[in-house]
């Protein structure tokens, strides 16, 4: 598997994942919808364009989505075992169809867990960027990871 194990992190570690995505109309009203969000901001062009916005946003809870997506495969994919939280998410500038987002992840902190000696505790802090290098969303994440197998 490409994911870390917990004894493979460390604080302060940087990750600028190469995966991006062009996020479009269809993955916001499809999301949306599926996840029965009336919002017209998101949905009803017309009233959008009456807002300070001037157009429909982007759904932030599939930003929020596709941003923790894209570091799956450069930190955590198979080496997870939970997602414990999210906290601090945060979204400074919105999201409009046709932007490019990238994601990044600095290791905040590690700490061993006390009820689990095969596994670890790794704090992320995550941000999304948009194609003007805009910082777009951010959250930290608490994930249980597993230390590496016995050799």
């Amino acid at each position: 598997m490409a994911g870390l194990y917990f004894e493979e992190f460390s604080v302060g570690q940087e990750f600028h994942h190469p995966l991006s995505r062009t996020v479009t109309e269809m993955d916001n009203t499809m999301f949306s919808l599926l996840t029965m969000n009336p919002q017209p901001l998101h949905l009803d062009a017309h009233f959008a364009a009456q807002t300070e916005w001037g157009e429909r946003l982007f759904n932030s809870m599939y930003t929020l989505g596709i941003l923790v997506g894209m570091t799956v495969y450069d930190t955590t994919l198979g080496t997870t075992v939970a997602n414990l939280g999210m906290t601090d998410v945060r979204f400074p500038k919105p999201v409009f169809h046709g932007d490019t987002l990238k994601a990044h992840t600095k290791v905040v902190s590690l700490r061993d867990s006390k009820s689990r000696p095969e596994v670890g505790l790794v704090e992320f802090e995550h941000w999304a960027t948009n194609q003007k290098d805009e910082t777009v969303a951010v959250c930290r994440r608490t994930a249980m990871m597993r230390r590496k197998p016995a050799a």
